[in-house]
């Protein structure tokens, strides 16, 4: 009997790709687990009305581990017009899959490694004053997941309470003119506990891993009282891990500054929206979104995921060309989750490994345009990218 049983959940698009790929993977690295199937995504939109099935949500509640492929996500008044027939105008709203198991299962921390790999040559390079140099980034974004901006307290007409009550706030005083068909609003709340929650997994992480420094990047200047509250959580925490800095940055000068001296900066702590704009610009510093993996993880389950999308352009080549490295990555963040660390680190190796070589590599890492020709060009298909990283795996457990 399986020691370990994984929910896995391809989703949409590529996700039904790179999915199969990393489980490859894990079986080549000797991680014994049974994967029970997980129904997500636009499929199960159109036909029930529902992105995210009960039944789904059951068996994540059951097995707390689940490994996530991809998602397609479409606005509201098209995901309506997509929907079944017999579905249409009953008052089914869409709501991202992803975005509910995070709400649904309180998976508040988003954890985003961003690490160069030697080789890849899709890293960042700064100009000098006599060439170039090709900085090692390694950076790791504390992401919070559940709250902010992301949290979906918003409103399109908002109703008279909902005015009335923002309308004490003296700032509202410039809207008072605009009529409540013509107003939008979303909310950006956080809560104390959450904050503090977040950074002190933040200086855990720094401390176990030997990183000098947590950045809280935010806008405490504009955004005063959330960011400020961020903000304020990580100074009460600091004085507990001395020799551990503690940095402040702005989201707009960090978004500057990312491509200025990036291996400054250790481990980095956001909100939602925030954390999702600096994890996405470091990612472009280490190879781009097929080299980007996460965590989502609560107190008692846990989702792991790349961060690209369905990318529903690259679903039906075949052979696929798509780089499934942010999927095998993400499973090696499901490794060290639930203790496997000596197999997590030998995947890693292994993709270190081809990288370095460079012999084999995803139409990305070429620079060229992604398509049917991409192979010709001297590409490697999905599948061939996962037997190169196979291949170091036997090699090195031999």
């Amino acid at each position: 009997m399986a020691k370990y049983k994984i929910v896995k959940m391809p989703g949409d698009g590529i996700g039904k790709i790179v999915l199969p790929e990393a489980l490859r993977v894990l079986e080549a690295a000797g991680f014994e687990a049974e994967y029970v199937h997980g129904d997500i995504g636009w499929e199960f939109w159109v036909k029930e009305g529902n992105a995210l099935p009960q039944r789904t949500i059951d068996l994540l509640a059951e097995h707390k581990i689940g490994l996530f492929g991809a998602i397609t996500s479409k606005p509201k008044d098209t995901a309506a017009k997509e929907l079944a027939p017999e579905l249409q105008d009953k008052g089914y709203v869409y709501y991202s899959p992803i975005v509910g198991m995070r709400q649904k299962f309180d998976l508040d921390l988003c954890i985003r490694p961003c690490r160069s790999f030697i080789g890849n040559p899709l890293n960042f390079i700064r100009r000098t004053g006599d060439g170039f140099e090709e900085p090692e980034v390694n950076t790791v974004i504390f992401r919070q997941n559940t709250e902010g901006l992301y949290a979906g307290v918003e409103w399109t007409n908002p109703p008279d309470n909902v005015r009335k009550a923002m309308e004490t706030h003296p700032k509202m005083a410039k809207f008072n003119d605009t009529p409540s068909e013509d107003l939008a609003v979303s909310t950006r709340i956080f809560t104390r506990k959450a904050c503090h929650r977040i950074v002190y997994e933040a200086f855990e992480h720094a401390k176990k891993f030997g990183y000098q420094n947590v950045t809280i990047c935010e806008k405490p200047n504009v955004i005063r009282e959330t960011s400020g509250m961020m903000r304020e959580e990580a100074k009460k925490l600091h004085p507990n891990y001395p020799g551990i800095d503690l940095w402040h940055t702005n989201i707009d000068a960090q978004m500057m500054w990312l491509t200025k001296n990036p291996e400054n900066y250790g481990v980095i702590v956001a909100g939602n929206m925030f954390g999702d704009i600096v994890s996405d610009g470091f990612a472009g510093l280490v190879g781009g979104l097929g080299f980007a993996c996460s965590a989502n993880i609560g107190k008692d389950v846990a989702v792991f995921e790349p961060t690209h999308g369905s990318a529903p352009k690259y679903t039906d080549l075949n052979p696929s060309i798509v780089n499934p490295i942010a999927m095998i990555l993400s499973s090696c963040m499901m490794l060290d989750h639930i203790g496997e660390t000596d197999t997590a680190t030998r995947i890693r190796d292994a993709v270190a490994t081809v990288i370095k070589e460079g012999r084999v590599r995803a139409y990305d890492m070429m620079r060229i345009k992604g398509g049917p020709d991409a192979i010709s060009q001297g590409a490697c298909s999905t599948q061939e990218m996962t037997d190169a990283i196979i291949t170091k795996i036997v090699e090195k457990m031999r």
